[in-house]
């Protein structure tokens, strides 16, 4: 059986769609074969980060109305055969979704798949009630600022009252915190939380902190993951959070202020 990982927050603009693409290719290149689902009907932006968007036919909600076959509607990506993409539909409301359309979809695609990374809306809609009601594991993604980890604090409450597991009081989905757009200058000014005060405030397992970076906003307008710059410090942080949830021990990296050698500290550089 598949296991399914919800990637959520509280609020918009933390980063659940990069996540979701970066966890998904990074779990694929490992050699586990890997969907990943868009849930946030209306807007879609998961096949625009995978760089698929004009190879998409058919999406989710043509599968829930059985306009399609989940082999017609799944895109195969192009730089790796264990990944597959399911995009969203544009041109739905987000009613069109069900728990019964969604759960035959996932059912559907346990038979084959190892993990399944579902990319939820912001927020308590339905899209992304759904994406949070069937899973296994929650990876909670959360800006070091008050607002996005109080946000993020509520969807916690939901995660432990309202999906499947808490129906049929199950083992309860078992939940990560993954800390965005971390900059350990501004943590250093008190413009930012650390991440001690957001450990704190949500006591969830750590499972990475990935830092304010320029090469998101690169991959995302180029269609790339950005796991895959290697070169990269988000890239780096997403491989280190994938090693972490499949088991391997790795230290943190980029919560520390970075140390400037005797040219930067002279020229002002890093």
């Amino acid at each position: 059986m598949a296991r399914i990982i919800v990637v959520t927050s509280g609020k918009g603009g933390v980063g659940k769609t990069t996540t979701s693409a970066a966890i998904a290719m990074g779990l694929a290149k490992r050699g586990h074969k890997t969907a990943v689902i868009d849930f946030d009907v209306g807007l879609r932006n998961l096949d625009l980060i995978m760089g698929c968007e004009r190879r998409v036919v058919y999406d989710l909600v043509n599968v829930i109305n059985n306009e399609a076959t989940l082999n017609q509607a799944l895109i195969k990506d192009k730089r790796c055969d264990q990944l597959y993409i399911l995009p969203a539909s544009q041109t739905r409301d987000k009613d069109a979704l069900s728990t019964e359309g969604v759960g035959k979809i996932l059912e559907g695609l346990s038979k084959d798949f190892k993990y399944i990374v579902c990319d939820s809306p912001a927020g308590i809609e339905r899209g992304a009630t759904l994406a949070m009601y069937f899973a296994d594991d929650a990876f909670v993604v959360t800006n070091p600022e008050v607002s996005s980890v109080r946000d993020s604090d509520r969807m916690l409450g939901i995660l432990s009252s309202k999906s499947r597991r808490a129906e049929k009081g199950e083992e309860p989905i078992k939940e990560y915190l993954l800390l965005s757009r971390y900059s350990p200058d501004r943590v250093k000014l008190g413009e930012m939380l650390s991440v001690e005060d957001v450990q704190e405030i949500l006591s969830l397992h750590l499972l990475g902190v990935i830092p304010e970076s320029k090469s998101v906003l690169n991959a995302s307008n180029s269609g790339t993951p950005v796991i895959l710059d290697e070169q990269s410090d988000a890239g780096q942080a997403y491989a280190d959070i994938v090693a972490r949830y499949l088991g391997e021990d790795k230290p943190h990296r980029f919560i520390e202020e970075e140390k400037k050698g005797l040219f930067g500290k002279l020229f002002g550089g890093k």
